[in-house]
């Protein structure tokens, strides 16, 4: 199968999306499976993760009922109050659906740049491993020395890296992104996404040659048999089509062997969230 690890749906309102401003106008609309359907036929691409894009309940649970009713949408990585000390109680609710997946939490956006060590925020990545749940790292580069630290509280739990931890590839700089990204990938457990990276580029600017150096450190860190591919639709939009994004990490994959190229292309992401248990899961349940 080949995988889209990570893409997003949402139904726009303006009070609901604020990150998304006037320099991206074309997001402001709904985005459904509808919307997506076509676009992965025309990459060839057969089923996709859809991750949380606000963090609520509400929308986890939504996401969960577009999952149920289309195919393609193969998991879930929702988002719950991972410091409430209700959190085994929304977990336990919410893990009742085969195709959730994982959890993610907003961090890149929270202004304590050590927020991944809070000690209410350890305790409840701690909950996630009973569920069988992966949880998403979302940061910036500043974040990977604090979410080196933060994994090595969890050697059990299985992690995955969004977005390179969005390296500045607009300036062409590797250091100290690669540097710490190297310490990150020492973990076994900690698997990385090649996504989001065409809106971490000159948008309007970008050549393939811009990013092969920042995908040489992840496939040299990580290896092929820790990598992903996501379009980090709809949001990729903004700098290119969902068949460029994609066709951009085809292309880079298409000199090395067949089994590395159906490992990132889709092996990895369905070994990783353990997709074809939850899928014989689903029909069991109906």
């Amino acid at each position: 199968m080949r995988i889209d690890a990570h893409q997003h749906f949402w139904k726009y309102k303006p009070d609901e999306y604020d990150w998304i401003d006037d320099t991206m106008p074309a997001l402001r609309r709904d985005f459904l499976p509808e919307h997506l359907a076509p676009e992965l036929s025309g990459a060839g691409i057969d089923g996709t993760i859809a991750v949380q894009a606000r963090q609520s309940l509400a929308e986890t649970k939504w996401l969960l009922q577009l999952a149920a009713a289309n195919p393609f949408i193969l998991g879930v990585v929702g988002w719950v109050d991972l410091q409430s000390p209700d959190l085994r109680s929304s977990l336990a609710e919410l893990a009742g659906s085969p195709k959730l997946v994982g959890v993610r939490h907003v961090v890149q956006s929270e202004p304590d740049d050590r927020f991944l060590l809070r000690p209410a925020f350890l305790q409840g990545i701690a909950a996630l491993e009973e569920f069988g749940l992966t949880y998403d790292i979302l940061i910036y580069s500043r974040h990977l020395q604090v979410a080196a630290e933060f994994v090595r509280h969890f050697p059990k739990q299985r992690f995955v890296l969004d977005h390179l931890a969005k390296p500045p590839i607009k300036s062409g700089a590797l250091q100290p992104w690669a540097g710490d990204l190297r310490r990150l990938a020492q973990f076994s457990n900690v698997y990385c996404k090649l996504s989001g990276l065409v809106t971490e580029a000159d948008w309007n600017n970008w050549e393939p040659q811009h990013f092969r150096p920042y995908i040489d450190v992840a496939m040299e860190c990580f290896g092929p048999d820790r990598l992903l591919i996501g379009s980090d639709w709809p949001v990729c939009t903004v700098a290119g089509s969902y068949s460029a994004v994609m066709d951009l990490l085809t292309e880079y994959l298409k000199d090395y062997p067949e089994l590395v190229r159906d490992a990132v292309l889709g092996d990895n992401a369905e070994r990783f969230w353990n997709l074809g248990n939850r899928q014989s899961r689903q029909a069991q349940t109906g």
